[in-house]
């Protein structure tokens, strides 16, 4: 069993930065695979970006590509989304997400296995 907890979301202007963390329990974090996904109010929830075991994997969605950055740090059991010029459009509640697998390049959430329980994102125009 895993638990994550995101931090790290709040109010910030368009063109502006966060940084979002997701703390993972036990001790086989460095061996899954790990994923952000969003879910904006009325939508479906749709992935933004994932990362392999040891960090040197990432792919991210169009949307969000040269402007969102995931990065982790096994020692610390976290995982990172480093988003910068921030738009409105990337108003929602941001989750992480964990495998079991080392490498997963799934894009849909039913191919993850565990989820923490989401942090806000509102970027004002």
């Amino acid at each position: 069993q895993v638990q994550l907890v995101e931090s790290g979301g709040g109010l910030v202007q368009a063109g502006g930065s966060l940084r979002l963390s997701c703390a993972a329990s036990g001790r086989t974090f460095s061996t899954y695979a790990m994923a952000w996904f969003r879910q904006a109010p009325g939508k479906e929830r749709e992935f933004v970006g994932r990362i392999n075991w040891s960090g040197s994997a990432t792919g991210y969605t169009d949307s969000v590509k040269g402007r969102f950055t995931i990065s982790r740090d096994n020692a610390k059991n976290t995982v990172y989304l480093q988003m910068n010029s921030l738009k409105p459009k990337d108003t929602a509640v941001y989750y992480c997400a964990a495998s079991t697998f080392p490498v997963n390049v799934a894009v849909t959430p039913s191919g993850w296995h565990y989820w923490g329980q989401g942090t806000q994102v509102t970027v004002s125009s």
